[in-house]
């Protein structure tokens, strides 16, 4: 039985809908788009890796703020 991750699943999705030119997108396909990630963001952010990326950003922001003070 093939049991596929529904977090990459997804992640593949997104990555075929933004290949797409950009003209060539409707409102509705940009909305549809966005509800994608934001359900990806949702699956992803209680994992360990989704708890690494949040660390990740937050350090990268921290020295960001560093640099610009």
């Amino acid at each position: 039985m093939l049991n596929i991750n529904l977090a990459f699943f997804l992640t593949v999705i997104v990555v075929l809908r933004l290949r797409r030119r950009t003209e060539a997108r409707s409102r509705a396909d940009e909305r549809m788009t966005v509800a994608i990630v934001l359900l990806l963001g949702v699956l992803i952010a209680p994992t360990e890796f989704g708890q690494g990326l949040v660390r990740a950003t937050g350090q990268l922001l921290e020295q960001v703020a560093r640099v610009r003070l």
